[in-house]
C-alpha cells in the first residue's frame, strides 16, 4: 500500500482551523458566550491569536462557522426525520418523538445549553440564523399537523411552544441550581421520567380535543 503523502502547509492549516473551531466549543462550555474572545479561543486552541484573523478574518466569523457546522437542531431531533417519513398521518407521534429527543439531547449537551442561554441573552445575527434553522424544522412538521388537525380547535403551535420552552427552562434550571422545580428533580432518572410522561400526556390530551 502506498504511503499517504503529507501535504505540509495545507494539512497544518486545516489542522489549525479545526483546533480553533474546537476551541470555540471549549470556551463556550467553560465561559459561556461572553467568554468568546480572541484571547480565550487562542489559549484554548494553543495557537496564536493571529491565526484567527488569517483563517477566519475575525472572531465573529470563526464563531459563526463553528455554530453553522454544529447542526444542533438536526442532531437534537434524533430519528424524527425517519418518524416523519413513517408517520405522516400521525403527527402526535412525530411531535412526541421530537420533544423527547430534544429533552435528552439538550440535557446531555452543555454546548447547546450555552447556545440557548446566548440566544435569549443577546440579539445577534448568528443567533437569529440559529432560530431560523429551528423554525424551518418546525415548519416541516406543522405543515403535516395542519392537514391532520384541519377543522379542529387545536392550536398545536402554541402547545408545542410551551412544551419546548418548558424543556429548555427545566434543563437550564436543573443544571444551574440544586433546588427542585415543582418538587421534581430531573437530575434523577425518576424526575426525568416524570417530565417525559407529562409531555406524552399533554400531547395525548391535546389531540383528543
Amino acid at each position: 500500500m502506498p504511503r499517504k503523502k503529507y501535504q505540509g502547509e495545507i494539512n497544518d492549516k486545516e489542522r489549525s482551523k479545526q483546533q480553533l473551531l474546537d476551541a470555540v466549543g471549549k470556551v463556550l462550555e467553560d465561559k459561556g458566550y461572553i467568554g468568546l474572545t480572541a484571547t480565550n479561543i487562542a489559549k484554548a486552541a494553543g495557537l496564536s491569536r493571529r491565526l484567527i484573523t488569517i483563517y477566519f478574518d475575525s472572531v465573529d466569523h470563526l464563531v459563526e462557522t463553528y455554530v453553522r457546522n454544529k447542526d444542533y437542531w438536526i442532531v437534537s431531533s434524533g430519528n424524527t426525520q425517519q418518524v416523519i417519513a413513517e408517520n405522516s398521518h400521525n403527527t402526535k407521534k412525530i411531535i412526541e418523538c421530537l420533544l423527547l429527543n430534544q429533552l435528552d439531547y439538550f440535557y446531555n449537551n452543555l454546548e447547546m445549553q450555552k447556545l440557548i442561554l446566548w440566544e435569549i441573552s443577546k440579539k445577534t445575527k448568528i443567533m437569529y440564523e440559529v432560530c431560523e434553522e429551528r423554525e424551518r424544522l418546525a415548519s416541516t412538521i406543522f405543515k403535516l399537523t395542519d392537514k391532520e388537525l384541519e377543522g379542529k380547535n387545536i392550536d398545536i403551535r402554541a402547545v408545542s411552544a410551551l412544551l419546548v420552552a418548558g424543556v429548555y427552562y427545566m434543563v437550564l434550571h436543573a443544571k444551574s441550581t440544586d433546588t427542585l422545580f415543582s418538587e421534581i428533580d430531573i437530575n434523577t432518572p425518576e424526575g426525568m421520567e416524570r417530565i417525559k410522561n407529562a409531555i406524552i400526556l399533554i400531547l395525548k390530551n391535546t389531540y383528543k380535543e
